[in-house]
């Protein structure tokens, strides 16, 4: 029974970070939309970006993109870390549930 606990567990966990990598990858979509955006705005109109409950105008185009795309490339970071996180969790899944079949 304590292997049927442990691929339990396993599966637990797998489903997890199969639904971390799924959001981290819808985030990381919505951030390349909000870079792009960003970058197409005129520079005649003003950007504004939120802070907590509030929208602040923002004074530094650049910096704003530079801070935007310091944040995707974590994320772009974070998602490859789950994403091997994720692999190992199926291979260890793979040998629990062959110990299991016999």
């Amino acid at each position: 029974m304590e292997s049927a606990q442990q691929l339990q567990m396993v599966v637990a966990e797998v489903q997890g970070a199969r639904q971390q990598v799924a959001s981290l990858n819808a985030q990381l979509r919505e951030l390349e939309g909000t870079i792009a955006a960003v970058k197409n705005q005129p520079e005649d109109m003003s950007l504004h970006r939120q802070m907590g409950s509030i929208l602040v105008e923002v004074e530094d185009r650049d910096q704003l993109i530079s801070d935007l795309e310091t944040t995707l490339e974590q994320m772009k970071a974070a998602v490859e870390t789950m994403g091997k996180r994720e692999a190992e969790l199926v291979a260890t899944y793979e040998k629990l549930k062959q110990s299991l079949e016999g």
